[in-house]
């Protein structure tokens, strides 16, 4: 079951990254190179090198979950961004669009109405 949802913060890690690496080897990247808790409702991203495989580390309350997804064919596409930040926050519309394949390369946001209370 697919858990995330807009309420989730979602952090792309600015590195490739091993996808041998499992919960403990993405949970000491959260923590010793990005400096954030891996157990907060965070959701972490990290792609390989080729950028043909994704995933996803979530802590769900009690234990871990990792969402991995691997493409046969073309590459996950990524906003532009510094590496030499640790990672950039992505909302969910932006995640779902990386995850899904879709361009999101000449997304922009439009400004909406937000009544003031």
């Amino acid at each position: 079951m697919f858990a995330l949802s807009s309420e989730n913060k979602f952090h792309l890690y600015s590195q490739p990254t091993d996808m041998r690496k499992s919960f403990d080897g993405l949970s000491g990247i959260v923590q010793n190179t990005l400096g954030s808790n891996p157990c907060n409702s965070d959701v972490f991203i990290f792609i390989n090198k080729r950028r043909d495989k994704i995933k996803l580390l979530h802590w769900q309350g009690i234990s871990f979950t990792l969402y991995y997804k691997r493409l046969e064919k073309g590459t996950f596409e990524l906003p532009r961004y510094d590496s030499s930040v640790g990672s950039i926050t992505l909302s969910y519309a932006q995640m779902v669009m990386i995850v899904d394949g879709l361009s999101i390369k000449n997304i922009h946001k439009r400004e909406r109405y937000c009544a003031t209370v």
